[in-house]
């Protein structure tokens, strides 16, 4: 599983790359490879959760997104093994 941090670095770009980033979460969750999606306290950005995935496929999928392309946002890709979770989320673990 990745966590991906997403922080503002330059929020005037944003919403000429809004509509693309909405688009591309849309896109991550229908295929099921995106989880959880949300923003970072303060206004400071978004995170996104991500299983199933290689590590150089997360790399390409978060390249992809707009607003890391377009220099709205960086992105921290944070990998987690997960050894333990509650019974709803066993899926993670495997």
């Amino acid at each position: 599983m990745f966590v991906v941090l997403l922080k503002f670095i330059d929020r005037g770009k944003a919403a000429g790359a809004l509509a693309g980033h909405k688009a591309w979460l849309d896109e991550g969750f229908a295929e099921g490879r995106f989880l959880l999606a949300g923003s970072l306290a303060a206004g400071q950005g978004g995170t996104v959760f991500i299983h199933g995935l290689s590590e150089e496929d997360v790399e390409r999928r978060v390249a992809a997104d707009p607003f890391v392309a377009q220099g709205v946002v960086t992105a921290e890709i944070v990998k987690i093994t997960a050894n333990r979770a509650d019974a709803r989320l066993d899926f993670l673990t495997r």
